[in-house]
């Protein structure tokens, strides 16, 4: 795709609720007032309604958003199936679930010419992508932009940079996002990724279920957490291309190709709430103790993708934001645990506290449920005698994502070079310190 014919306003636009109603026009009338389908949608415009749930689903829950584009979506010839590269879906069935503690080192360096899409690496998930339930855990290494659109049928894509930053070319405009944010792109949204570094490295979470929301306050009250303030969609945009475009599309498990005779990224005009986003985690407002103990990470939580049962979730988005700790008599450091969550966890910049050694950023870890872990020996026995004054954490960001389900490995991540051989050897040397009174 020659050049960049998008018209758009630059910038973002907040939502000023999250979930809530939005919209944006690129050209001044394009957005048709009172009927969401008038028989003559305006400036020759196509009207076309995107649902990201059933038609039928309590309003609180329904998404979807009315798109007035140059051309309807259905102006499109076959798709045929194409290699899936390293990306795999749910249910994944090439290794049994395995119990270990598992970490791996970032992905090697990408061939030349590797886009976005070829540069996903599927590490496992859980779950069933045509049931829309579970979810997945991809990384990607990319060394090129893309001149093809992709889409995902199959589930909602949170795409967390580590390193260089992104331009998202989406059906509904522009997202730049940047390590530290997080960008959101919505079940069946059309995108294209364009690489503003000379590579781009980090971590995608693929969830098959319900869509992420923010996680309800409870007790903290109204303020706390991520504000929905701080969540920005983009200012409508379109491009107005003739000519061959390559469009992906995924849909249950497979990658499917088709060329159309011009952009599908040429929506004029949209409102609805089934629209993509991004957010600075930086700007979570992080709850903590400010007393004793160390209160559990539930709280660290920016999204949550709901299930059937309340409280447990499908797919958690959780990030160790920078952050005081003054706690007193507190081991301050992640406690010892064994969770019935699954947890994946990623490093963004700088450092864990839990962690002395090995867990960088662009790797990772998997602590599948009921496996037992938490600080390792040398952060234990420095965190047991430090000083207890306050200490902020700054100099680094990690993320989590927790499941309800075990994550099931591909094949290609529980052979990969870069997983660590001996992840164990972190938990030697934790000495019984028991001495009985009597």
């Amino acid at each position: 795709m020659s050049g960049d014919p998008r018209k758009t306003a630059e910038g973002l636009t907040y939502l000023s609720g999250f979930g809530n109603e939005h919209g944006s026009e690129a050209v001044p009338g394009a957005l048709p007032e009172g009927r969401n389908s008038p028989q003559r949608a305006p400036l020759g415009l196509y009207a076309e309604q995107l649902s990201g749930s059933a038609f039928t689903e309590p309003r609180a829950a329904n998404r979807r958003s009315w798109l007035y584009r140059i051309r309807p979506s259905a102006a499109h010839p076959p798709f045929t199936e194409t290699h899936n590269g390293w990306v795999r879906t749910a249910p994944f069935t090439e290794a049994v679930p395995d119990p270990n503690r598992l970490r791996w080192n970032p992905l090697p360096e990408p061939a030349d010419g590797t886009d976005f899409l070829a540069g996903l690496w599927t590490l496992g998930g859980n779950g069933d992508a045509t049931q829309r339930t579970g979810m997945a855990v991809h990384l990607y290494h990319a060394n090129a932009s893309m001149d093809r659109v992709f889409s995902d049928a199959d589930g909602e894509l949170l795409i967390v940079p580590e390193r260089g930053g992104l331009l998202l070319h989406t059906e509904f405009g522009l997202l730049h996002v940047e390590p530290a944010h997080v960008a959101l792109i919505p079940r069946g949204v059309r995108f294209r990724v364009e690489l503003l570094d000379e590579s781009a490295r980090g971590y995608v979470c693929e969830n098959y279920g319900a869509p992420f929301r923010l996680p309800d306050l409870g007790p903290i009250g109204a303020n706390g957490l991520a504000n929905a303030r701080d969540f920005r969609a983009p200012v409508a945009a379109y491009e107005d291309v003739e000519g061959p475009v390559e469009v992906v599309n995924k849909f249950c498990g497979n990658l499917w190709r088709a060329t159309y005779d011009h952009s599908p990224l040429d929506v004029v005009a949209w409102h609805g709430n089934h629209v993509p986003y991004v957010y600075d985690l930086r700007r979570f407002n992080v709850i903590g103790t400010i007393s004793y103990d160390h209160p559990d990470p539930s709280i660290f939580t920016v999204l949550t993708a709901p299930s059937d049962t309340p409280g447990l979730a499908g797919v958690d988005f959780v990030v160790f934001a920078p952050r005081w700790l003054v706690g007193e008599d507190t081991f301050r450091p992640p406690y010892f645990h064994r969770n019935v969550m699954s947890e994946y966890m990623g490093l963004i910049e700088g450092a864990y506290d839990a962690k002395a050694e090995g867990f960088v950023p662009g790797g990772g870890s998997l602590h599948n449920m009921m496996s037992a872990h938490g600080p390792d020996r040398e952060t234990f026995d420095r965190a047991s005698a430090a000083e207890l004054k306050p200490q902020k954490i700054d100099d680094g960001m990690a993320f989590m994502f927790e499941t309800r389900w075990p994550v099931t490995l591909t094949a290609h991540a529980a052979q990969a070079e870069h997983l660590q051989p001996h992840y164990d050897d972190v938990w030697n040397g934790l000495e019984r310190h028991f001495r009985p009174l009597h």
